[in-house]
């Protein structure tokens, strides 16, 4: 692991999980490729509910938090997990740290990635912020899988809403390099879980994601680049979907163009419609007794990503 960049802060023993210690590490080991220098008044700002960083907004400063697995059950299974938040917010409590907990405790490792949201203020190209953060942090994962005990074969993203759209974005434009990578290393994650995704810009698609992400005047070839469900393919990896019929924030459209272009594919891909529960729950869907995560763990125990207990 490369000492000169890579910023430890280790924040103790998570209570109560059997989660060791969290790391917090810069993306980039120097100035970000393609970045604008930050204006003085350009200030990352914290949403604070109950005590609590519920989320963050103007991000620009990318960064890694990691969530070591579970000594006893680790398996070598890794997830970056990327908040949502319309491309404009991330919600890093209930769509990133919570999860990232309950996988550790699991025994898969865990990081939360956060990502630069889109400003043409610090960025030359704000629709290619989110993905090239989203390559440098698989890059960065499986560059030192030996260091964090994972397996590099082992390695998904994850992403609820927008964070969900960037996910699926970095499964199908794995190859569309946005970062330098001398080992040539693959950028393709071996799986992806995807909660109430962004997936179209084209058919029915976020309008505050659209705008925040390629602006209010994209032309159709940016609104098509960014329609996930057009670009799956038969390396696609394979995939996991939460989504509620009635959200009325990103309809349940989104995942089911995802989830036929998989099948039309021919790549395993799980699926599971609610009847209810509206929009951005996180783990907690109150409108339905069953736990989707449960629902994940099978799955992943089905696609060897899980050790049974």
């Amino acid at each position: 692991m490369n000492k000169k960049w890579l910023l430890l802060l280790v924040m103790g023993i998570l209570a109560g999980s059997g989660v060791q210690a969290q790391e917090v590490m810069k993306l980039y080991p120097g100035k970000i490729p393609g970045a604008r220098t930050v204006p003085a008044t350009y200030k990352q700002k914290e949403t604070i509910i109950n005590g609590k960083v519920f989320g963050l907004s103007k991000v620009s400063d990318p960064s890694l938090s990691l969530y070591t697995a579970d000594p006893q059950k680790a398996n070598g299974t890794a997830v970056i997990i990327c908040p949502g938040g319309g491309y404009a917010f991330l919600a890093t409590d209930h769509e990133g740290e919570e999860v990232a907990r309950r996988f550790a405790a699991q025994g898969v490792t865990a990081f939360v990635l956060k990502y630069r949201l889109p400003s043409d203020t610090i960025m030359v190209d704000q629709s290619s912020g989110p993905l090239q953060d989203a390559q440098q942090a698989i890059y960065l994962v499986r560059k030192n899988a030996v260091a964090w005990h994972i397996n590099p074969s082992k390695i998904g993203i994850m992403g609820f809403s927008a964070g969900g759209h960037l996910a699926a974005s970095l499964a199908v434009h794995y190859e569309d390099l946005k970062i330098k990578n001398p080992e040539g290393l693959s950028l393709r994650p071996d799986f992806a879980i995807l909660i109430y995704p962004v997936i179209s810009f084209t058919a029915s698609a976020h309008t505050g994601s659209v705008k925040n992400l390629i602006g209010p005047n994209a032309t159709q070839t940016q609104k098509e680049y960014f329609s996930n469900e057009l670009h799956v393919n038969a390396q696609t990896p394979i995939s996991f979907l939460v989504h509620a019929n009635d959200d009325d924030t990103v309809p349940v459209e989104n995942t089911i163009l995802f989830n036929q272009a998989m099948v039309k594919n021919k790549v395993p891909v799980e699926t599971h419609l609610y009847q209810a529960g509206g929009h951005g729950y996180g783990m907690h869907n109150k409108k339905t007794s069953d736990d989707w995560f449960l629902r994940l763990q099978e799955w992943m125990l089905a696609n060897q990503l899980l050790t049974a207990n």
